[in-house]
C-alpha cells in the first residue's frame, strides 16, 4: 500500500496477550463491491490516497495494512443482555483489523469488523452481516455524527455476494461486509469475561493497558481501577446525554454494547424518535421496554455498576461506589450541555440550565404528535425566536405550552450565531433519519440496485453536519 506520512500503525491490542482474543482468518468472499468508503475518515488516518482496489484488498479482503496486524484478531467477551448474564459471547462475526494514530488529536484508533467470516465465538452462526444491516449502520452512525454523538464511524461497506437467511428479512437477502473505526473495541464485557473466572491478574494488565492507551491522565492515581470507573462513568454520562439530546434509542444497550471510551457502536435495531415518548422502544423483541428511550440513563448507570463488580476484584469497594455516584450527577449537568449544544446555544449558570431542560421535554412533550423531534432544534438553532415562530410550526411555538420555554431561553446567547447563514437552514426541514425513511432508502437498492436515495441521504446528512458543526 502507498504509505503517508499521516498513517502511523500502533498495533498495541497484542500486547493485551493471548487470553485476550484470537487470532482468524477472514472470509473468502465470492465476489467484493465496493459501495461505500469514507474518506473523510480515512484522511484522518492516511488511508485517503488508497484505489478503490486497494481498499478493496484491505476492506474486503482483508491484506494486512502495512506495519499493522498481521492478523485479525478476534477478541473474547462476556455479558449480560438483557440483564442476563451470557459468558459464551465474543467477536462471532467481526474482529480487529487494525490500530493507528489519528492525524490531528493523536488518538489511537482502531479499524474493526462486522460480518467478516466466522470466528471461535460465532456460537453456530455464519459470521455474516446483510447488506441492509451494512446500509442502515452507515446511515445511523453520518446520522449520529452530525448530531453531535460521540460515535464509531463507518468506514468501508463492501458487498460480498452471498445469499443469507434471517428471521427478521425477507429472504435470501444480500450479504457485506462493514469496516467500522473507533476509538476502541475493549467493552465491560471485556472485563466481565475475566470476572467470572476471578482471573485477577489478567483485570490488572487490562486495567493498565486501558490506562496506558485510552486514559493516560490516570497513569499517577492513588487507586487505578477507582479513577478508571470514574473517568469511564464520565464518558458514559456525556454519550448517553447525546443520544437523548439527538433522541436516539439504541436498541440492545447490552454490556458488550458498551465500550470503555464511552463511543457508542454496534447499530442493529436502533430508532430515532419521531416524537418525544420515553417508551419508545428500537427492538420488537424489547416487549418489557427495557432499553426504551427514558430508560437509557437508568441502563447505562446499571452497566456501570457491573463494570464496577468486575473492579472490584482488584481494590476496595467503597471508591468504586464514589465512582459511580458520580454517574448521576455528571449525566444531568451533561444533558443539559447536550440540549443548549444542539439547540447552538452558549452555557450558563447550573440552576438556570436545568430549569431551560425541564421547560424543553415538557414543551416538546406538549407539542404532541404535531411536534416531531428533530424540526424542533432545527427550528430553534442559535435561538432565534422570530425564526422560530415564521417556521411551518410556528403556531405550535406560539402557544401557551412553550410560553415558559420562550422565556427561559431569553436567558441564553446563541453561540457562534452565524450558523444561521449556511443554506441548510433556508429550508423548511431538517434531515431526520425515520424508520420509514430508511425503508425507502433501502427498497431501490434490493429492487434494482438502484443506490441513488442511499448516496444523496449520506450528502443531505454531510451537509447538516457541516451547518450544525456541532462539538
Amino acid at each position: 500500500m502507498p504509505v503517508s506520512p499521516d498513517y502511523r500503525p500502533e498495533p498495541h491490542v497484542q500486547e493485551l496477550g493471548p487470553d485476550f482474543f484470537d487470532p482468524v482468518e477472514p472470509a473468502d468472499f465470492p465476489m467484493t463491491f465496493l459501495r461505500f468508503r469514507n474518506d473523510r475518515a480515512a484522511r484522518t488516518l492516511g488511508l485517503d490516497t488508497l484505489s478503490d482496489d486497494e481498499w478493496t484488498a484491505h476492506f474486503g479482503r482483508f491484506e494486512p495494512l502495512t506495519g499493522n496486524l498481521p492478523q485479525p484478531l478476534a477478541m473474547r467477551y462476556h455479558g449480560h443482555q438483557f440483564r442476563v448474564y451470557n459468558p459464551d459471547l465474543g467477536d462471532g462475526r467481526g474482529f480487529t483489523f487494525a490500530q493507528m494514530r489519528e492525524a490531528g488529536t493523536g488518538r489511537l484508533l482502531e479499524l474493526g469488523t462486522k460480518g467478516s467470516g466466522q470466528t471461535p465465538w460465532s456460537r453456530q452462526g455464519d459470521g455474516r452481516l446483510t447488506l441492509k444491516g451494512g446500509v442502515r449502520e452507515v446511515l445511523a452512525t453520518a446520522m449520529l455524527e452530525a448530531l453531535g454523538v460521540p460515535t464509531s464511524r463507518s468506514f468501508s461497506l463492501i458487498e460480498t455476494g452471498e445469499q443469507l437467511y434471517r428471521g427478521d428479512e425477507p429472504s435470501p437477502t444480500r450479504s457485506a461486509v462493514l469496516v467500522r473505526l473507533s476509538h476502541s473495541h475493549i467493552r465491560f464485557g471485556t472485563f466481565q469475561r475475566h470476572a467470572y473466572f476471578q482471573e485477577k491478574d489478567r483485570i490488572a494488565r487490562l486495567i493498565d493497558h486501558v490506562i496506558a492507551y485510552y486514559y493516560p491522565e490516570l497513569a499517577d492515581a492513588p487507586d487505578r481501577p477507582a479513577a478508571l470507573l470514574a473517568a469511564v462513568a464520565a464518558r458514559a454520562a456525556r454519550l448517553t446525554a447525546r443520544w437523548m439530546a439527538a433522541g436516539f434509542v439504541h436498541g440492545v444497550l447490552n454490556t458488550d454494547n458498551m465500550n470503555i471510551t464511552g463511543e457508542s457502536f454496534d447499530y442493529g435495531p436502533y430508532r430515532f424518535l419521531p416524537h418525544n415518548d420515553p417508551n419508545f422502544t428500537a427492538a420488537y423483541f424489547d416487549t418489557a421496554g427495557l432499553y426504551s428511550f427514558g430508560r437509557q440513563p437508568e441502563t447505562v448507570f446499571w452497566n456501570l455498576q457491573q463494570l464496577a463488580g468486575c473492579l472490584a476484584l482488584v481494590t476496595e469497594q467503597d471508591p468504586l461506589v464514589e465512582a459511580l455516584n458520580g454517574f448521576g450527577p455528571a449525566y444531568r449537568r451533561e444533558l443539559a450541555g447536550a440540549l443548549l449544544n444542539r439547540l447552538g446555544l452558549r452555557r450558563g449558570e447550573e440552576a438556570a440550565e436545568v430549569a431551560f431542560a425541564n421547560a424543553l421535554f415538557r414543551a416538546i412533550a406538549e407539542g404532541g404528535d404535531r411536534l416531531r423531534w428533530e424540526p424542533f432544534f432545527f427550528d430553534w438553532f442559535c435561538g432565534d425566536e422570530a425564526r422560530a415562530l415564521g417556521s411551518v410550526r410556528g403556531d405550535i411555538y406560539a402557544g401557551e405550552t412553550f410560553t415558559a420555554f420562550r422565556e427561559l431561553l431569553k436567558g441564553f446567547e446563541a453561540e457562534r450565531p452565524g450558523r444561521l447563514a449556511d443554506p441548510y437552514f433556508a429550508g423548511p426541514e431538517p434531515q431526520e433519519l425515520l424508520y420509514d425513511e430508511i425503508e425507502a432508502i433501502w427498497a431501490p437498492i434490493t429492487e434494482r440496485d438502484d443506490w441513488s436515495a442511499f448516496h444523496a441521504k449520506l450528502a443531505a446528512i454531510e451537509a447538516a453536519r457541516v451547518a450544525y458543526a456541532l462539538s
